[in-house]
């Protein structure tokens, strides 16, 4: 919220609505609204994953009836709103620390604790006790009345029951609320499991979420970006993420994100980011855009300071919008999906099929030039990305600059 607009308060995103909107956006993801710890506090700021008070928002942003105006102005465009839960820590001044200090883990002194050494200005709740349970869940009951749903940050440091217990209470308030699970990579589960922290898995937190964050794919796509991997390794591991997951997991996609790199800071090469952008959406399960994605943002702001993104850079807009469109259709969600690579011209080729209907996409990620096998037969297509007319033959397409999709239903 900080670092979306000049002001960085409720009132100004509204104004960015519209053309939010435009983009094919259908879920606003708002990272913590709410009051920052000042003690041991990173930055001039505050990190908003510190939090003060659950139930109040941060008046750096504005009032609750501005935040109410707000959810009511995304919700008449036709979008939804999830605000950031951060359960597993409060900042070490928060409300819940003054009123019910037994509410944390404690050292052997008495002195509340957190579990990660690295997360000095947080100490950490503990699940064990009941009535930290039913406050929670009665916070994010109130919540739901006002948002669409929560993504829950360092979900698998919190117990997979007591997010079960919360979205069946919020149901009752908010049938169709939206669960994210942030679930960081195999390597930070192991990093858990050096601290002795207890977490719970992927396929145990999908018993409760809707959907959990792609980390694990997500490091292999780093790892070929740098080299260290042909894109066959990549895409075959997406393609074994189906037999890895239970059946109902769902892998929000994403290219960057406030812990990660900016795209484009990563792949600096602007057709090469188009194709990545594109692939990344043509990836089964929901598409995230970070704001300041759009406009090409190579910067990564700090949560700790007042950085607001560039919209100086170039316009990528058309290109998500047309991504989105595409995405929105019943094939990408329903469809059988498959995915395939061609290493010798870094060019990755997906499918979907259902009934008469299928999708082609062939993306070339880092600038080659050739042709490629692809599932068509022989003859000319356009391409839904740009509106141009594309070549099959002898069942081979030319790779090009952009990104291609092909969208046949007979």
């Amino acid at each position: 919220m900080r670092n979306h607009t000049k002001e960085g308060t409720f009132r100004a995103l509204q104004a960015d609505l519209a053309r939010i909107a435009a983009l094919g956006t259908d879920i606003i993801w708002l990272m913590p609204i709410h009051p920052t710890g000042q003690i041991a506090q990173k930055g001039t700021y505050g990190c908003p994953y510190s939090i003060r008070d659950y139930r109040a928002v941060n008046e750096e942003y504005g009032t609750m009836e501005d935040f109410c105006a707000l959810t009511d102005a995304i919700h008449a465009l036709g979008m939804r709103v999830i605000i950031d839960v951060v359960y597993n820590h409060t900042s070490r001044d928060s409300v819940l620390l003054k009123e019910h200090p037994e509410y944390f883990y404690h050292n052997e002194q008495g002195e509340p604790i957190n579990r990660i050494p690295d997360w000095e200005d947080v100490i950490d709740l503990n699940y064990t006790l009941p009535e930290l349970r039913e406050y929670q869940i009665e916070t994010l009951v109130e919540w739901a009345k006002m948002v669409d749903g929560f993504r829950c940050d360092v979900a698998p440091m919190v117990p997979v029951d007591f997010w079960a217990e919360a979205v069946d209470r919020v149901a009752e308030v908010r049938p169709d609320a939206i669960w994210l699970a942030e679930v960081g990579g195999p390597g930070f589960m192991r990093w858990l499991e050096r601290l002795h922290c207890p977490w719970w898995c992927e396929s145990e937190l999908l018993t409760a979420f809707d959907m959990t964050y792609d980390y694990d794919g997500y490091d292999y796509f780093g790892r070929y970006l740098a080299d260290k991997i042909p894109l066959s390794t990549y895409t075959q591991y997406l393609c074994n993420q189906n037999g890895l997951n239970s059946r109902n997991y769902v892998k929000l996609r994403f290219l960057e994100n406030h812990d990660q790199p900016r795209a484009k800071q990563r792949i600096p090469n602007d057709r090469d980011l188009d194709n990545c952008t594109a692939f990344s959406f043509f990836l089964f399960g929901p598409a995230l855009i970070y704001a300041g994605q759009e406009y090409s943002n190579s910067f990564t702001p700090s949560l700790f300071e007042k950085q607001p993104i560039d919209r100086k850079g170039k316009d990528r807009s058309a290109l998500l919008t047309s991504l989105a469109k595409l995405k929105s259709m019943p094939l990408f969600s329903e469809g059988y999906f498959d995915l395939w690579a061609n290493d010798a011209l870094d060019t990755a080729v997906g499918s979907y099929r259902k009934g008469d209907a299928y999708a082609v996409g062939v993306f070339r990620l880092k600038s080659a030039k050739g042709s490629v096998e692809v599932p068509l037969p022989d003859g000319e297509y356009r391409n839904e990305i740009d509106g141009k007319t594309v070549r099959v033959r002898a069942g081979k397409l030319n790779v090009c600059h952009c990104p291609i999709i092909v969208y046949v239903n007979s």
